[in-house]
């Protein structure tokens, strides 16, 4: 009987212990708001780095273009800059597709109980 009140006492201390302890996570703003805000983030984060990177890589082709003295060589080189900006090009439409068409959905985004 002893042995059943200690770990009886013990598992009460335990759970009191918890109870004590938990820390309440009070969310600032809905699911909604966060995920949007996480995906503007990421995006411009995506945009920024494509822009250098297309004006890299379209320096590195332009230069190649330049110094080369092979005719093959120099067509490659335009049509891998054609190809940086059609690419850089579709990133950012991404972007303004989004920006354009979020706010036609901007009041579907809710849970009513």
């Amino acid at each position: 009987m002893k042995k059943l009140y200690r770990i009886y006492v013990t598992g009460m201390t335990l759970l009191l212990l918890l109870a004590v302890m938990t820390i309440s996570a009070l969310a600032v703003d809905d699911m909604w708001t966060v995920a949007n805000d996480l995906i503007v983030d990421v995006y411009t984060k995506i945009a920024g780095i494509s822009t250098v990177l297309a004006g890299l890589m379209s320096a590195v082709a332009v230069v190649g273009a330049k110094i080369s003295n092979n005719q093959h060589k120099v067509d490659q080189a335009w049509d891998w800059l054609k190809r940086i900006w059609i690419a850089w090009a579709i990133i950012n439409g991404i972007g303004a597709f989004i920006a354009y068409v979020a706010p036609l959905f901007s009041g579907l985004a809710t849970l009513t109980p």
